[in-house]
């Protein structure tokens, strides 16, 4: 608590406007930050025990300004459990900013399809989700509890907003075929194998990707709304049938619905969608600000 209070007193002695709104942008996102009007900009380096973003994609980067109407925090990058940080240093921003007085945080992430009514460039709006980590004990609420950030026991069963998620819904561009479903977080760093995938799926899971859960579950605990926003960018994996197909052609099971090679091909697919989301950003805004 100590840690996090610091960093707040640090950034709300350098802001002209403290944040309501706080706005995570995940893997090739970072550009949503351009929508700010009036911005301050401002290292994570330079923040008080703030972790360093080492992901491609994520600039390291924490912009206040107006988003409409509201001032809006949006962090350029985010950090991840495989990068070796604890879940409680994921969370640090959350819980900063929360000190600051955010009420309302919403969670981007480029994230794989496991539905097969999900293609890249739609957008998952998360219902629920999937916290294998945290169901393994890798929680950032796992320890003793500060009551100044929230109860030791937080409800997870309106984890994210009904009302933020139906204006979404509604606000969303056409070309986004935004739909709500469930989000699956893993630790990674590896992606999801077949077997992987199908298990997820069979649990219940939209989409996966390796963050949000930590900091949807941090941002509860200290009573924040909570949007979450999947863009997706990885092809649903093919069936079984599909996989064994494959194999006995001599394809190892690399056919065409496998996901992308590689985290380039993510940010790739996140920076052709990211356009559209920002039109559903800046749709959003005043009714964000608004959230009380």
């Amino acid at each position: 608590y100590e840690a996090c209070a610091e960093a707040a007193a640090w950034l709300r002695a350098r802001l002209r406007e403290p944040p309501r709104v706080a706005l995570v942008c995940g893997s090739g996102l970072g550009a949503l930050a351009q929508e700010l009007t009036d911005p301050q900009s401002f290292d994570y380096a330079d923040i008080p025990h703030f972790p360093r973003s080492t992901v491609q994609g994520h600039a390291g980067r924490l912009v206040v300004g107006r988003l409409g109407a509201g001032p809006c925090a949006v962090l350029q990058g985010r950090f991840h459990l495989y990068e070796g940080y604890s879940p409680a240093q994921v969370v640090m921003p959350v819980r900063t900013l929360a000190l600051l007085g955010v009420h309302t945080l919403v969670l981007t992430n480029a994230a794989g399809a496991l539905s097969p009514g999900l293609a890249p460039g739609h957008l998952l709006v998360i219902r629920d989700h999937i916290d294998l980590p945290g169901l393994a004990g890798r929680s950032p609420l796992v320890g003793p509890n500060d009551e100044r950030f929230g109860p030791r026991f937080p409800a997870m069963m309106d984890g994210y907003d009904p009302a933020l998620r139906r204006l979404a819904l509604a606000l969303a561009p056409p070309e986004l075929h935004a739909r709500p479903g469930v989000y699956v977080g893993v630790g990674g760093p590896s992606y999801e194998t077949w077997a992987e995938c199908r298990l997820l799926r069979r649990l219940g899971g939209d989409a996966v990707g390796m963050s949000t859960v930590s900091e949807a579950a941090a941002a509860r605990h200290c009573g924040l709304r909570v949007l979450g926003l999947s863009l997706i960018t990885n092809a649903t994996p093919g069936d079984e049938d599909q996989e064994e197909e494959d194999e006995k052609k001599g394809g190892g099971g690399g056919g065409a619905e496998a996901a992308p090679a590689g985290h380039e091909e993510v940010l790739a697919a996140a920076q052709e969608g990211a356009r559209h989301l920002r039109r559903l950003l800046l749709a959003l805004a005043p009714r964000l600000a608004e959230a009380a």
